[in-house]
Protein backbone atom coordinates (compact mmCIF):
# COMPACT_ATOMS: atom_id res chain seq x y z
CA UNK A 1 0.00 0.00 0.00
CA UNK A 2 2.87 2.36 -0.37
CA UNK A 3 2.61 2.74 -4.09
CA UNK A 4 -0.11 3.49 -6.28
CA UNK A 5 -1.95 0.60 -7.76
CA UNK A 6 -1.71 0.15 -11.17
CA UNK A 7 -5.71 -0.25 -11.27
CA UNK A 8 -5.90 3.17 -9.39
CA UNK A 9 -4.02 4.73 -11.74
CA UNK A 10 -5.93 3.21 -14.40
CA UNK A 11 -9.28 4.15 -13.16
CA UNK A 12 -7.92 7.64 -12.37
CA UNK A 13 -6.19 8.68 -15.41
CA UNK A 14 -9.10 7.15 -17.52
CA UNK A 15 -11.83 8.48 -15.59
CA UNK A 16 -9.92 11.91 -16.40
CA UNK A 17 -9.65 11.07 -20.06
CA UNK A 18 -13.56 10.03 -20.26
CA UNK A 19 -14.46 13.80 -18.90
CA UNK A 20 -12.29 15.22 -21.82
CA UNK A 21 -10.19 16.25 -18.90
CA UNK A 22 -6.79 15.41 -20.26
CA UNK A 23 -5.33 14.18 -23.58
CA UNK A 24 -5.05 10.25 -24.76
CA UNK A 25 -1.36 10.77 -24.48
CA UNK A 26 -1.34 12.54 -20.82
CA UNK A 27 -3.54 9.56 -19.64
CA UNK A 28 -1.30 6.99 -21.35
CA UNK A 29 1.70 8.15 -19.70
CA UNK A 30 0.33 8.71 -16.17
CA UNK A 31 -1.21 5.19 -16.47
CA UNK A 32 1.82 3.72 -17.74
CA UNK A 33 4.40 5.59 -15.39
CA UNK A 34 7.64 3.45 -14.86
CA UNK A 35 6.54 0.39 -16.83
CA UNK A 36 7.64 -0.38 -20.42
CA UNK A 37 4.39 -0.84 -22.01
CA UNK A 38 0.72 -1.79 -20.91
CA UNK A 39 -1.26 -3.57 -23.29
CA UNK A 40 -5.44 -4.47 -23.35
CA UNK A 41 -6.12 -7.96 -24.48
CA UNK A 42 -9.74 -9.52 -24.98
CA UNK A 43 -11.40 -6.62 -26.08
CA UNK A 44 -14.95 -7.43 -27.62
CA UNK A 45 -14.09 -6.35 -31.33
CA UNK A 46 -10.39 -7.25 -31.18
CA UNK A 47 -8.12 -10.41 -32.06
CA UNK A 48 -4.74 -9.47 -30.39
CA UNK A 49 -3.64 -7.63 -27.67
CA UNK A 50 -3.76 -3.87 -28.64
CA UNK A 51 -2.08 -0.52 -26.83
CA UNK A 52 -3.75 1.68 -23.95
CA UNK A 53 -4.63 4.27 -26.51
CA UNK A 54 -6.84 2.29 -28.84
CA UNK A 55 -8.32 0.11 -25.44
CA UNK A 56 -9.41 3.49 -23.67
CA UNK A 57 -11.26 4.63 -26.76
CA UNK A 58 -12.72 1.16 -27.62
CA UNK A 59 -13.70 1.10 -24.03
CA UNK A 60 -15.85 4.61 -24.66
CA UNK A 61 -17.25 3.31 -27.86
CA UNK A 62 -18.64 -0.07 -25.92
CA UNK A 63 -20.71 2.50 -23.60
CA UNK A 64 -18.02 2.89 -20.76
CA UNK A 65 -18.80 6.08 -18.99
CA UNK A 66 -16.52 5.82 -16.02
CA UNK A 67 -14.45 3.23 -14.28
CA UNK A 68 -14.21 1.83 -10.80
CA UNK A 69 -11.45 0.22 -8.90
CA UNK A 70 -11.73 -2.94 -6.88
CA UNK A 71 -9.01 -4.45 -4.04
CA UNK A 72 -9.87 -7.71 -2.98
CA UNK A 73 -8.48 -9.71 -0.69
CA UNK A 74 -8.82 -13.19 0.94
CA UNK A 75 -12.05 -13.68 2.59
CA UNK A 76 -12.98 -9.68 0.86
CA UNK A 77 -14.21 -9.39 -1.97
CA UNK A 78 -13.95 -5.30 -1.74
CA UNK A 79 -15.14 -3.84 -4.87
CA UNK A 80 -16.13 -6.78 -6.69
CA UNK A 81 -19.81 -7.59 -7.96
CA UNK A 82 -18.70 -11.37 -10.18
CA UNK A 83 -18.82 -13.70 -12.07
CA UNK A 84 -16.54 -15.72 -10.22
CA UNK A 85 -14.37 -16.20 -13.23
CA UNK A 86 -13.28 -12.15 -12.97
CA UNK A 87 -13.41 -12.06 -8.74
CA UNK A 88 -10.88 -15.37 -8.64
CA UNK A 89 -8.36 -13.12 -11.50
CA UNK A 90 -8.94 -10.07 -9.59
CA UNK A 91 -8.06 -12.03 -6.18
CA UNK A 92 -5.18 -13.10 -7.98
CA UNK A 93 -3.80 -9.97 -9.03
CA UNK A 94 -5.10 -8.16 -5.76
CA UNK A 95 -6.50 -5.81 -7.70
CA UNK A 96 -9.18 -4.70 -10.75
CA UNK A 97 -10.76 -1.92 -12.93
CA UNK A 98 -14.71 -2.52 -13.49
CA UNK A 99 -16.49 -0.48 -16.49
CA UNK A 100 -19.55 1.32 -15.48
CA UNK A 101 -21.47 1.62 -18.26
CA UNK A 102 -20.62 -1.54 -20.24
CA UNK A 103 -20.35 -5.35 -18.21
CA UNK A 104 -16.45 -5.46 -18.68
CA UNK A 105 -13.32 -5.54 -16.11
CA UNK A 106 -9.79 -5.54 -16.39
CA UNK A 107 -7.15 -7.56 -14.52
CA UNK A 108 -3.27 -6.73 -14.40
CA UNK A 109 -1.02 -9.31 -15.45
CA UNK A 110 2.58 -8.32 -15.17
CA UNK A 111 5.61 -9.68 -16.04
CA UNK A 112 9.21 -8.18 -16.13
CA UNK A 113 12.07 -9.34 -19.14
CA UNK A 114 15.25 -8.15 -19.81
CA UNK A 115 18.88 -9.33 -18.06
CA UNK A 116 19.77 -8.37 -14.67
CA UNK A 117 20.06 -4.41 -14.02
CA UNK A 118 18.07 -3.67 -17.17
CA UNK A 119 14.54 -5.30 -16.38
CA UNK A 120 11.48 -3.87 -17.85
CA UNK A 121 8.29 -4.56 -16.75
CA UNK A 122 5.30 -5.60 -18.97
CA UNK A 123 1.96 -5.24 -18.36
CA UNK A 124 -1.36 -7.63 -20.06
CA UNK A 125 -4.91 -6.12 -18.98
CA UNK A 126 -7.00 -9.14 -19.23
CA UNK A 127 -10.56 -7.89 -20.21
CA UNK A 128 -13.36 -10.00 -18.81
CA UNK A 129 -17.37 -9.73 -18.71
CA UNK A 130 -18.52 -8.41 -15.04
CA UNK A 131 -21.58 -8.59 -13.09
CA UNK A 132 -23.12 -5.74 -13.67
CA UNK A 133 -24.47 -5.12 -9.72
CA UNK A 134 -23.21 -2.84 -7.07
CA UNK A 135 -19.87 -3.33 -5.57
CA UNK A 136 -19.10 -4.97 -3.19
CA UNK A 137 -17.87 -3.56 0.58
CA UNK A 138 -17.22 0.12 -0.90
CA UNK A 139 -17.84 3.08 1.86
CA UNK A 140 -18.48 6.22 0.55
CA UNK A 141 -16.30 9.37 1.00
CA UNK A 142 -17.32 10.14 4.24
CA UNK A 143 -17.64 6.50 5.77
CA UNK A 144 -14.02 6.24 4.37
CA UNK A 145 -12.84 9.74 6.12
CA UNK A 146 -14.20 8.91 9.32
CA UNK A 147 -13.20 5.28 9.60
CA UNK A 148 -9.99 6.05 8.67
CA UNK A 149 -9.19 8.78 11.27
CA UNK A 150 -10.42 6.16 14.08
CA UNK A 151 -7.73 3.10 12.08
CA UNK A 152 -5.09 6.23 12.33
CA UNK A 153 -5.33 6.68 16.04
CA UNK A 154 -5.69 2.67 16.23
CA UNK A 155 -2.67 1.93 14.02
CA UNK A 156 -0.43 4.10 16.22
CA UNK A 157 -1.87 2.67 19.43
CA UNK A 158 -1.36 -1.26 18.24
CA UNK A 159 2.00 -0.02 17.05
CA UNK A 160 3.12 1.08 20.58
CA UNK A 161 1.26 -1.23 22.61
CA UNK A 162 3.70 -3.97 20.39
CA UNK A 163 6.51 -2.32 21.52
CA UNK A 164 7.34 -1.56 17.35
CA UNK A 165 9.82 1.03 16.38
CA UNK A 166 7.19 2.48 13.65
CA UNK A 167 5.32 4.10 16.34
CA UNK A 168 7.99 6.67 16.89
CA UNK A 169 10.50 8.97 14.87
CA UNK A 170 10.85 5.71 12.48
CA UNK A 171 7.37 6.27 11.40
CA UNK A 172 7.30 10.09 11.47
CA UNK A 173 10.71 9.24 8.93
CA UNK A 174 9.51 7.36 6.54
CA UNK A 175 6.12 9.19 6.67
CA UNK A 176 7.41 12.24 5.34
CA UNK A 177 9.83 10.82 3.14
CA UNK A 178 6.36 9.11 1.88
CA UNK A 179 4.83 13.01 1.21
CA UNK A 180 8.08 14.06 -0.12
CA UNK A 181 7.67 11.79 -2.66
CA UNK A 182 4.52 12.17 -3.55
CA UNK A 183 5.10 15.78 -4.27
CA UNK A 184 7.69 15.24 -6.31
CA UNK A 185 5.65 12.76 -8.70
CA UNK A 186 3.10 15.24 -8.65
CA UNK A 187 -0.87 14.96 -8.13
CA UNK A 188 -2.32 11.81 -5.97
CA UNK A 189 -5.51 11.65 -8.11
CA UNK A 190 -6.15 12.63 -11.47
CA UNK A 191 -8.02 15.73 -12.59
CA UNK A 192 -11.79 16.08 -11.85
CA UNK A 193 -11.50 13.97 -9.01
CA UNK A 194 -13.30 16.12 -5.56
CA UNK A 195 -10.61 17.29 -2.80
CA UNK A 196 -12.19 14.87 -0.13
CA UNK A 197 -11.31 12.04 -2.59
CA UNK A 198 -7.72 13.09 -2.28
CA UNK A 199 -8.06 13.81 1.38
CA UNK A 200 -9.40 10.35 1.64
CA UNK A 201 -6.69 8.47 -0.09
CA UNK A 202 -3.70 10.70 1.25
CA UNK A 203 -4.82 9.64 4.66
CA UNK A 204 -5.35 5.97 3.56
CA UNK A 205 -2.12 5.53 2.02
CA UNK A 206 -0.49 6.90 5.19
CA UNK A 207 -2.51 4.46 7.76
CA UNK A 208 -1.33 1.83 5.07
CA UNK A 209 2.32 3.09 5.64
CA UNK A 210 1.97 2.20 9.29
CA UNK A 211 0.43 -1.12 9.17
CA UNK A 212 3.37 -1.75 6.58
CA UNK A 213 6.11 -0.51 9.06
CA UNK A 214 4.80 -2.57 11.83
CA UNK A 215 4.86 -5.55 9.27
CA UNK A 216 8.50 -4.98 8.49
CA UNK A 217 9.43 -4.33 11.89
CA UNK A 218 8.78 -8.09 13.15
CA UNK A 219 11.18 -9.24 10.40
CA UNK A 220 14.43 -10.33 11.37
CA UNK A 221 13.74 -8.54 14.79
CA UNK A 222 13.19 -10.63 18.48
CA UNK A 223 9.87 -11.48 17.75
CA UNK A 224 8.13 -14.79 18.29
CA UNK A 225 5.74 -16.49 15.67
CA UNK A 226 2.82 -15.68 18.25
CA UNK A 227 4.34 -12.05 18.60
CA UNK A 228 3.88 -11.79 14.80
CA UNK A 229 0.56 -13.65 14.77
CA UNK A 230 -0.95 -10.99 17.63
CA UNK A 231 0.34 -8.30 15.50
CA UNK A 232 -0.92 -9.21 12.11
CA UNK A 233 -4.37 -9.78 14.04
CA UNK A 234 -4.47 -6.62 15.46
CA UNK A 235 -3.65 -4.67 12.47
CA UNK A 236 -5.81 -6.66 10.02
CA UNK A 237 -8.82 -4.25 10.39
CA UNK A 238 -7.19 -1.06 10.24
CA UNK A 239 -5.56 -2.29 6.49
CA UNK A 240 -8.77 -3.15 5.63
CA UNK A 241 -9.82 -0.04 6.75
CA UNK A 242 -7.51 1.40 4.24
CA UNK A 243 -8.11 -0.33 1.39
CA UNK A 244 -11.78 0.28 1.83
CA UNK A 245 -10.84 3.64 1.89
CA UNK A 246 -8.44 3.89 -1.04
CA UNK A 247 -11.25 2.30 -3.41
CA UNK A 248 -13.63 4.69 -2.27
CA UNK A 249 -11.64 7.38 -3.06
CA UNK A 250 -10.84 5.86 -6.65
CA UNK A 251 -14.38 5.14 -7.02
CA UNK A 252 -15.77 8.80 -6.05
CA UNK A 253 -15.53 9.97 -9.58
CA UNK A 254 -18.44 7.76 -10.68
CA UNK A 255 -20.52 8.03 -7.52
CA UNK A 256 -20.52 11.45 -8.11
CA UNK A 257 -21.17 11.20 -11.65
CA UNK A 258 -24.06 8.86 -10.50
CA UNK A 259 -25.28 11.30 -7.70
CA UNK A 260 -25.45 14.41 -10.39
CA UNK A 261 -27.52 12.36 -13.13
CA UNK A 262 -30.15 11.86 -9.84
Amino acid sequence: MLSESRSGRLAAWGNALLAGLVSPDDAVLAVVGEDAVHRVRGLPGESAAVGLTLALGRLRALGVAGLRVALPAPGHPLGLSGPPEFNARALEAGEAVVCHGAALGLVPEVSEAGPDGDVHVEVVWHCLPVREAPPADVPSLGEAERELAEALREATAVLARLDVAGSGPVAEAAIDAYRARAERDGEVLAPGYPPRAVRVLELARRVGLLVALARESGHGAAVSSGEMAARAEALRPVERTARRAQVAAYNAYVEERERGRG
